[in-house]
């Protein structure tokens, strides 16, 4: 009896310290305690542990660390529920709603507080650190966090390799346990790339149990701060947080109070819930900008693949030194393979403007392209090349109807963008431009560091806040993957951040690839993958490219459904478009801007079926992506209006459609359906369908 008394005394005030939240639903606990003065949470979805006790921390450089010696203070709860409308979407409204819990912990030996805040959604939780200021805790140097992600078992995962520099990698599925063994073959070559001591992944991570869970793991709201990724150990499986270093390996400079970016799991058993999920968006801060109305999503061609194809180039001359201000161009011997020149453009022009699209890249436009890595001044992005008359051209895309798209390659030379950032989006403003493309290929220059660390994030969210200044949106290539800073600032329409569809015309993407970014990447955002390429036969665009897409065409055609952007590219040249032109009328249908999205199946790496209602419209399409395997699809049109008949327009791939040898076997047909149709339909190997519904 003395000893019960005694276990329950000790026992007590641990007690005291543990505390939980559930979400709306009821569905998700969060538990929350201090052990031995650490600090630890877990997680729990439908009453089975999804995160077993893992323990949060920061360790500092300049000041003791906010690791251990801690006792809990206090915990404040309240809900929030609110019914948000985003600029532009994949729905016209946006649910909020999450039960919060603020846990005040205290270190008294240091004399200083912090608060885990945590909210729990029903399809996962956010929760961050936020410290508050203190004589002995401000201007903090960060030297790594240590926020750690306990999983149950050895789940199967949907990974790229850790990279403090690049993602875009295939992506690689299997169990955690063999991802250690498995790194160096995922990790294939990229012009800059910082490997992570495996085993090590990147966000967002993607799991599945055995027993059916999905599981995400990322980060949302990254503002001032390092990226977050993830590094493995294999024997507990425990996943712990890796922040990306600067030059000197430093983690972060923080002035408090401050409080970190989000850390999200998302948990769900069906995994249409997750591609569903505005969780991520949710976490961020409601939109800054007072006047949005200049803001609009955009359809869009390119002067781009026959650059990527290697039948033209960017550059106007041959390779060679070149000064900015002092090279006379004029007096250079053209390559005569440049595409971004008066002709060519005009010619592009008049076929974008022909089929209704908005406006039309251009890249190779400015220049320095002949001697462009790792100076100070290898870029102008306010003087075009002899060829390429920026004032003659925009009028000409004006009277046509259209617009030219700015382009802005950095090659990551950081300084010398931003020393020209006013005057080059200043320039684009006053010459029509309203979107600029940049690029961040290369390594950091000239001071090292890399893409995805606190100064590089900053800089990608000054290009942003400076370019609303300016009415300019922003579509960042190479740059850190988004963790949905475009609720806050809509203006950043675009993201490429992960492997798009450029790698067909050179190693190629394994039909999956569509089937889990989904999943993964267009978590924080959308993204520019620039789909639409329906010539598979990359010789017929350059015959000395022998690359071929693995891909149908109606899986190309799906793509602009399936992966959501209200930046949407067709991506081929006119040519192709000519050649497949009944195709090519569901690219020039589709919307870009949406008012209700229903996803009909799903499982990730092996397909995607997505209907999507068409802003201010009754117009309807549904995309579907196949991965390495066949999909025979069944749904039913349940989400039309049960007062109304409508047409559907299906572009399926052919009985001999195949993603290697057959890409372009399609069929086209239209049928009369209501909410009561159902529609059995099959996508081959890498393969699709896309369909169009009009009311009658």
């Amino acid at each position: 009896m003395k000893k019960n008394i005694l276990l329950s005394l000790l026992v007590f005030p641990l007690l005291l310290c543990a505390e939980e939240i559930t979400s709306p639903d009821g569905n998700v606990l969060l538990k929350f305690h201090v052990d031995n003065g650490v600090l630890k949470y877990e997680l729990y979805y439908k009453s089975r542990q999804v995160i077993r006790p893992s323990s949060l921390g920061l360790e500092l450089i300049n000041w003791p660390s906010l690791m251990d010696g801690f006792e809990f203070e206090s915990a404040q709860k309240s809900s929030f529920d609110e019914t948000w409308q985003p600029v532009w979407g994949e729905n016209k409204t946006i649910h909020n709603h999450y039960n919060e819990m603020a846990v005040t912990i205290k270190q008294p030996a240091l004399q200083r507080h912090i608060i885990i805040r945590f909210r729990v959604y029903d399809e996962g939780i956010g929760f961050r650190y936020e410290l508050p200021r203190h004589n002995n805790l401000d201007n903090v140097i960060i030297k790594e966090e240590h926020t750690e992600f306990a999983m149950t078992a050895d789940h199967t995962a949907y990974w790229i390799p850790g990279d403090y520099d690049t993602d875009e990698y295939e992506y690689t599925i299997s169990r955690l346990s063999e991802i250690r063994h498995l790194e160096d073959k995922a990790r294939t070559e990229n012009a800059s790339q910082s490997a992570i001591p495996a085993p090590s992944t990147q966000t967002s991570l993607l799991m599945k149990t055995d027993d059916g869970l999905y599981i995400n793991i990322h980060e949302a709201a990254l503002i001032d701060y390092s990226a977050m990724h993830l590094t493995l150990d294999d024997q507990r499986m425990v996943l712990k947080s890796i922040l990306t270093p600067d030059s000197k390996g430093r983690k972060g400079f923080i002035r408090c109070p401050y409080s970190t970016p989000w850390r999200t799991v998302m948990v769900v058993d069906d995994a249409r819930k997750m591609l569903a999920s505005s969780l991520i968006l949710n976490l961020n801060e409601p939109c800054k900008l007072e006047d949005t109305s200049w803001i609009h999503p955009v359809k869009y061609m390119g002067v781009w693949w026959e650059m990527m194809t290697g039948a033209a180039t960017w550059n106007y001359a041959d390779y060679q030194a070149i000064r900015l201000g002092e090279t006379d161009y004029k007096k250079l011997k053209p390559t005569g393979k440049h595409a971004a020149n008066n002709d060519n453009v005009r010619r592009y022009i008049d076929f974008a403007s022909k089929h209704g699209f908005d406006q039309l890249l251009v890249e190779g436009w400015n220049q320095g392209w002949e001697d462009l890595w790792q100076k100070y001044h290898n870029f102008s992005f306010t003087e075009s090349y002899p060829d390429f008359n920026v004032k003659e051209l925009q009028a000409y895309a004006n009277q046509k109807g259209i617009k030219l798209m700015m382009h802005h390659e950095t090659s990551s030379s950081i300084i010398n963008y931003e020393r020209q950032l006013q005057d080059a989006y200043r320039f684009a403003r006053d010459n029509g431009y309203d979107v600029i493309k940049s690029g961040y290929v290369g390594n950091i220059f000239p001071y090292g560091g890399h893409h995805y660390d606190q100064w590089m994030n900053n800089h990608y969210l000054y290009c942003v806040t400076e370019a609303a200044k300016y009415h300019l949106m922003i579509n960042a290539h190479e740059a850190v993957r988004p963790t949905g800073l475009c609720r806050t600032y809509p203006n950043l329409i675009g993201n490429e951040s992960a492997r798009g569809t450029e790698f067909q015309a050179m190693s190629g993407c394994e039909p999956k690839h569509v089937c889990i970014l989904p999943f993964t990447r267009l978590q924080g955002g959308p993204m520019d993958y620039t789909p639409g390429i329906l010539e598979a036969d990359i010789s017929k665009v350059n015959p000395d490219n022998p690359a071929h897409m693995k891909a149908t065409i109606c899986n190309q055609l799906a793509l602009y459904v399936t992966m959501y952007s209200p930046l949407q590219m067709a991506a081929d040249v006119p040519e192709s478009y000519e050649r497949y032109a009944d195709a090519f009328q569901f690219i020039k249908d589709v919307a870009i801007d949406w008012d209700e999205s229903h996803y009909l199946e799903a499982e990730p790496a092996e397909y995607i079926t997505v209907a999507r209602k068409a802003k201010g419209t009754d117009e309807w399409f549904v995309g579907c992506v196949a991965g390495e395997q066949p999909h025979n699809s069944d749904i039913t049109l349940s989400f039309l209006d049960k007062n109304r008949k409508y047409t559907a327009t299906i572009y399926c791939d052919g009985k001999d459609a195949n993603c290697l040898t057959r890409n372009a076997s399609y069929d086209i047909r239209t049928t009369t359906v209501t909410h009561k149709s159902r529609l059995r339909l099959k996508a081959v190997a890498g393969g699709g369908y896309a369909i169009r519904i009009t009311p009658n």
